[in-house]
């Protein structure tokens, strides 16, 4: 029994998440299936995180414990067993211990929105119905590059011990037919990005002023954020790991630290 990462995409429009639910469609739950059927052996997934309803992943990791003669063939018999909106691009060989959650170093999202209808984007973007200031929203998003502990965008009653992310990046940009917000971090609460992205809008519409967020940063108080912004205009879209670290020694392939 070897230990593989898997590197997969989805859009998450017909999933009710990542995580497995009962009597729920969910990404987890189809990939585990798959991966069932075509390895004749249970095969329990554990992925890099885990996504809400209706969010949308263009790069997610997991990984498995199976014995796997030949994975570039299972990836293709994968990309042919799974449904169209899920996508494996790679499975590869790693360490016992290696662990697609705890072992990500960075995990950067991307939010997308527009001020106009785009039926050939529909369930990828979020309607918004005004211009907003990029200039504002950036200059709000360098503020909280300052900060760490993002409380007042945490859901509420979660299992969370802590609150405090570190963010490295956030920064709005203008596309071709909307905007996008980018934020990295080495962690991120649940909800936190949609929540994030909703007050800036606010500041982009001129609702809220720097001082307002940082006010609200400060009360470390959910209530006092702007709303969340809908699932569908929300990707992870790159999970970061030391893979030197986690590959498995071509030479012995024994799980010798080095």
């Amino acid at each position: 029994m070897s230990r593989f990462f898997i590197q997969l995409a989805y859009n998450g429009a017909a999933y009710c998440g990542w995580q497995t639910q009962p009597g729920l469609p969910t990404v987890q739950q189809t990939l585990e299936e798959a991966l069932s059927t075509l390895l004749r052996q249970t095969v329990a997934v554990v992925g890099c995180g885990r996504t809400d309803s209706g969010v949308h992943a263009s790069d997610f990791y997991a990984h498995f414990d199976a014995q796997v003669a030949d994975p570039e063939m299972l990836t293709f018999k994968l990309n042919s067993y799974l449904p169209a909106d899920i996508v494996v691009y790679r499975i590869f060989a790693v360490r016992s211990n290696a662990h697609a959650r705890f072992d990500a170093t960075a995990r950067t999202y991307h939010y997308h929105v527009s001020d106009r209808r785009l039926p050939f984007r529909q369930g990828l973007y979020a309607r918004i119905y005004f211009r907003p200031d990029l200039d504002a929203m950036n200059e709000a998003a360098q503020l909280l590059t300052t900060y760490d502990d993002f409380t007042s965008f945490a859901k509420l009653h979660t299992q969370t011990k802590t609150n405090i992310c570190h963010l490295s990046h956030a920064q709005w940009t203008e596309e071709v037919d909307g905007w996008c917000f980018s934020v990295r971090s080495n962690r991120f609460l649940r909800n936190m990005v949609r929540s994030v992205t909703g007050t800036l809008l606010d500041v982009g519409r001129g609702k809220l002023s720097i001082d307002g967020l940082r006010e609200i940063v400060e009360r470390k108080d959910r209530c006092a954020a702007g709303v969340s912004m809908p699932a569908q205009g929300l990707f992870l879209c790159k999970v970061e790991y030391n893979f030197d670290s986690l590959m498995q020694n071509p030479n012995n392939n024994t799980d010798e630290v080095y």
